[in-house]
């Protein structure tokens, strides 16, 4: 869809006269060359440079103006909403004209945030419009003038935070939220349910007003101002050579662990949190757990090598008596095997990561908990190459909190494209999950993606030529996961009844055009291309915004051949690009690896029947990987696969153990032809013995390896009843020769 188009369609109508010109522009750029013949002077540069100026100080005065005044809305807001809770004669109509007016507000943000993301993707596709056509670079120079008035580089999340507060003592009205701050401690059962999704930073802000008008952000300390380093989370992974906490994650090993460091806030911190994660199969009855134990950072080195332990530290524990003694036994089990393991298997530092983490969740209430995480970065903290990134210490030192980390070459970062939405549901047994809670899940705002894991992720992307299995969303990171928006799931305003709503308030169904975001600078900054060729009109651009560009594949090079190995996508086609080159580069996948999954990739089925017209339904796509690499899927394998497996093999064996004591009978106790007929029953036995051995073998080995199906057997059944016949027929004819002729035929 046209750019034009979108605007026209998405903007909020009584801002209409606040936003980008962008048809007057490329109006301009017409006319202006159409008048020379297609040529572009020095005055027109100069012309149409005061015209864009004029519509950049246009944009950056409204959304300034307009966050200033969205600011004092709420402020006032904050103090009726005070006096009104202090006073003893509120009213439920007060409450009702309150929430009004916060429902305002939080569709302002909503339609302030959109109104940026329009106005920085106008501009982007303005200069590049003019750069290809008039063939006059002024990108680099605009690109100045955009720095100097930064409304798209908005932060709402302080807004947010403050709005989310006062709209939960709106709807709660007034009264403090109750509940065991256990959280659910005193249920005897219940079931815990964590999902997880991806959420494109254009449904980032509209997600966050969404779930606020329904849960609110946890702040842990109401009393302090907001600070975004507060919300900052870092986490370096350990790992040895071998990569067997990985594998045994990505395979879903029972037993298999995760090993990190994790603080919360800049590189000052001195608390440290080594964590492990150790993962549960259904089947053992028991549940994955994540236990840890705080340290100070000044002995994190020592206890690595095993030189410090945490002896001290329980036995402060113990004379303070604060803590049982069964948590203090526990706290030094932990510590041990955790020690115990680093020492032992050689675990050494290997990834981090950081994001920027918001909380949704009722204080002492985690029957719902959503944690949305945004700006994840994956960054290597490994010496396996030969570079020195944290040397001799628990973590590298060159880095901090500083997104978007800048410092750091392209092969030791790897900026995610999405943030990663996860959602806690702790119910009792055969109780539904909010109704709000399923209807987000279910929107255009997320894409499910099952057991997605961070470390898991950036040990793929980042140091992918040291491990050959991969997890099974890799395929994913070549789709767009925008969907048509749900009718359901909307931020709107709260209009009065009777009121018809203005059309075109909201347009969100079209998704076609991709909206650039603040972190889309870096990548369009970095090299323009030129065209001889030109058209008046928006070019239709279905671009991929997670398409690496040209110049990125050049500076991987890869001599790799093209395997035979397939693995099915559940996409749909690759669309068709007539702009390589896309503004938004954010993902930055391994050199080898991820060159056959964008390249290789786009070698799909498109007509897999060689019809005209595609079949009915999700065509089905595949995705190359190189020789000897494969993409781990999600199989379960249960202990009772194994026993079903045996079963099959036993009922398979006691068939030919009944055959073959069949056959020995007519051998000891009949004719002539009996003898003939044993012999074809006991070959028949034999032969599917080992055929049953073989296939018992099969099956095992596939499930084992935890391959995908389909494990049954239709070439056994179908072969034994056929010669199985064969020998009862032959059987049958031996044996009416034999009583009509009273003899067996000479030729047998």
């Amino acid at each position: 869809m046209k750019f034009g188009h979108q605007l026209k369609t998405s903007l909020y109508p009584e801002w209409v006269f606040y936003y980008l010109a962008y048809d007057k522009l490329k109006h301009e750029l017409k006319t202006r060359l159409s008048a020379n013949g297609g040529n572009w002077t020095e005055d027109d540069e100069t012309a149409f440079a005061e015209l864009l100026e004029k519509e950049l100080d246009k944009v950056f005065s409204f959304q300034k103006v307009k966050s200033a005044e969205i600011m004092s809305r709420l402020q006032h807001s904050k103090q009726e909403v005070e006096a009104i809770i202090q006073s003893n004669d509120a009213q439920n109509e007060d409450y009702a004209t309150l929430e009004e007016e916060l429902s305002h507000i939080i569709a302002d943000v909503h339609d302030l945030a959109k109104f940026t993301r329009l106005n920085y993707t106008g501009f982007l596709k303005i200069i590049k419009k003019h750069d290809k056509l008039t063939h006059w670079i002024l990108r680099p120079i605009f690109m100045v003038r955009l720095n100097s008035k930064p409304f798209y580089k908005e932060n709402y999340d302080a807004l947010i935070v403050k709005l989310s507060s006062l709209y939960d003592q709106v709807r709660t009205r007034g009264k403090a939220h109750g509940g065991d701050s256990s959280a659910g401690g005193s249920q005897q059962a219940f079931v815990r349910n964590t999902t997880k999704y991806w959420v494109h930073p254009d449904n980032i802000t509209e997600l966050k007003l969404y779930i606020l008008k329904h849960l609110p952000v946890l702040v842990f300390n109401p009393n302090k101002e907001f600070n975004p380093a507060d919300s900052a989370i870092s986490s370096v992974y350990y790992d040895n050579e071998d990569f067997e906490l990985y594998m045994g994650r990505l395979e879903k090993s029972e037993g298999a662990e995760a090993l990190r460091l994790r603080w919360y806030g800049g590189m000052d911190q001195q608390q440290i949190f080594v964590e492990r994660k150790t993962h549960r199969e259904d089947w053992t009855g028991e549940k994955s757990v994540k236990a840890r134990f705080p340290i100070k950072e000044k002995y994190v080195n020592a206890f690595m090598r095993g030189e410090y332990t945490m002896d001290a530290t329980i036995a402060k524990m113990r004379a303070e008596g604060k803590k049982s003694e069964k948590e203090i036994a526990e706290f030094e089990q932990l510590s041990s095997e955790c020690q115990y393991g680093i020492l032992t298997k050689n675990y050494a530092p290997v990834m981090r990561t950081f994001y920027n983490r918001t909380a949704f969740q009722l204080p002492g209430d985690a029957r719902v908990r959503i944690s949305l995480d945004t700006e994840l970065t994956l960054i290597r903290e490994d010496n396996m190459d030969g570079r020195t990134r944290s040397g001799d210490n628990w973590r590298r030192m060159d880095i901090g909190i500083d997104w978007p980390f800048s410092q750091l070459q392209d092969d030791d970062i790897c900026r995610f494209p999405y943030a990663v939405l996860e959602v806690k549901l702790q119910t009792q047994h055969g109780q539904e999950p909010p109704a709000w809670v399923r209807e987000l899940v279910n929107s255009h705002l997320v894409e499910s993606v099952p057991k997605f894991s961070k470390f898991i992720h950036g040990v793929s992307t980042l140091i992918e030529h040291r491990v050959k299995l991969f997890p099974f969303w890799y395929h994913q990171m070549d789709i767009d996961i925008r969907k048509p928006a749900s009718k359901n799931i909307s931020i709107s305003r709260p209009y009065p009844s009777g009121y018809s709503t203005p059309a075109n308030t909201h347009s969100d169904d079209d998704h076609e055009t991709r909206i650039a975001t603040a972190d889309d600078i870096e990548a369009y900054q970095g090299g323009a291309k030129t065209s001889q060729d030109y058209d008046w009109e928006d070019e239709e651009e279905e671009e991929n915004p997670l398409e690496p560009s040209d110049d990125w594949i050049q500076r991987h090079p890869s001599s790799r051949a093209r395997s035979s190995e397939q693995t099915p996508l559940l996409g749909g086609h690759k669309k068709s690009h007539k702009n390589k080159n896309s503004l938004m580069s954010p993902f930055k996948p391994g050199a080898d690896t991820l060159r056959y999954i964008f390249r290789r990739g786009r070698e799909r089925v498109a007509h897999p029947f060689g019809q005209d017209e595609p079949p009915a339904g999700p065509p089905t796509t595949y995705l190359i990987t190189p020789p000897g690499r494969k993409i781990a899927t999600l199989v379960r394998v249960e202990p009772k696969v194994f026993f079903a497996n045996e079963r099959t093999f036993l009922s398979w064996l006691q068939f030919t153990v009944m055959l073959g004591g069949l056959a020995l009978a007519l051998l000891n106790h009949g004719n002539k032809v009996a003898r003939i007929s044993a012999g074809l029953f006991t070959f028949v036995a034999l032969s599917f013995m080992v055929y049953a051995l073989a296939t018992y073998h099969w099956r095992a080995y596939k499930i084992r390896n935890r391959e995908l199906g389909p494990f049954d057997d239709r070439i056994g059944p179908t072969l034994l009843c056929f010669i199985l016949l064969t020998a009862m027929v032959t059987n049958f004819f031996l044996q009416w020769a034999y009583a009509k002729n009273k003899e067996v035929p000479s030729d047998l």
